[in-house]
């Protein structure tokens, strides 16, 4: 979530899209993006004693199903590189890129600000996430390589310095219930696989 471009796709505060045709005129469609309940009892797990952490379950399975039906209404972007030869990290995934800060708010309202309020963050304050939201999707065979998420100035004495990554698809699983249960309390996602460096290039962790 944390960073500064936009794609040509965006959401403003209105929550509509604009869509550009061949003309280059815009058409404004309505978009409603599902309800997120308030989040109890969300657990951290720190890794390997850095400033990594994960939060299981932040959303629902239906919450997250949600969001993938919606998102697949818009219209994925594919994004490629010239690859690292360039100076630029190898990317081969699908991309929207939406703006809109009162999303970014509820985000952060239903369990992020709480949990923020037991980090120590010197001579800062959590105050919230950056509107600009991107959802990637990944097919068999696309990844994105190393890369450095880069901290972003959002104005007013507002600058980034965690990147938040919700994963949105994976492997359910489910306790003491038929496969076929509706209970989504008892799922969870298994998420990517998403790889973590330090300075000297060396894995710190694997999520």
């Amino acid at each position: 979530m944390a960073t500064p471009k936009r794609n040509e796709e965006e959401l403003g505060k209105n929550n509509s899209r604009k869509k550009k045709k061949a003309s280059g005129k815009a058409i404004e469609v309505k978009l409603e993006w599902p309800v997120i309940k308030p989040k109890k009892d969300l657990q951290i797990n720190r890794l390997k004693g850095t400033h990594l952490f994960t939060i299981p379950n932040f959303f629902t399975t239906i919450e997250a199903k949600s969001f993938v039906e919606v998102t697949e209404t818009l219209g994925f972007t594919h994004q490629g590189s010239r690859g690292p030869a360039y100076g630029e990290a190898y990317r081969d995934n699908d991309r929207i890129s939406v703006s809109d800060p009162v999303l970014a708010e509820r985000i952060w309202q239903v369990g992020l600000k709480r949990i923020f309020e037991d980090i120590n963050l010197p001579n800062k304050v959590p105050v919230g996430l950056n509107p600009n939201i991107r959802f990637y999707r990944y097919n068999v065979g696309q990844w994105f390589g190393r890369h450095i998420d880069e901290s972003v100035d959002l104005g007013e004495g507002r600058r980034t310095q965690y990147t938040l990554l919700i994963y949105l698809s994976g492997i359910s699983s489910f306790k003491g219930k038929k496969k076929d249960s509706q209970d989504s309390s008892l799922q969870s996602l298994g998420g990517g696989e998403t790889v973590f460096y330090d300075q000297r290039l060396g894995v710190v962790a694997e999520v």
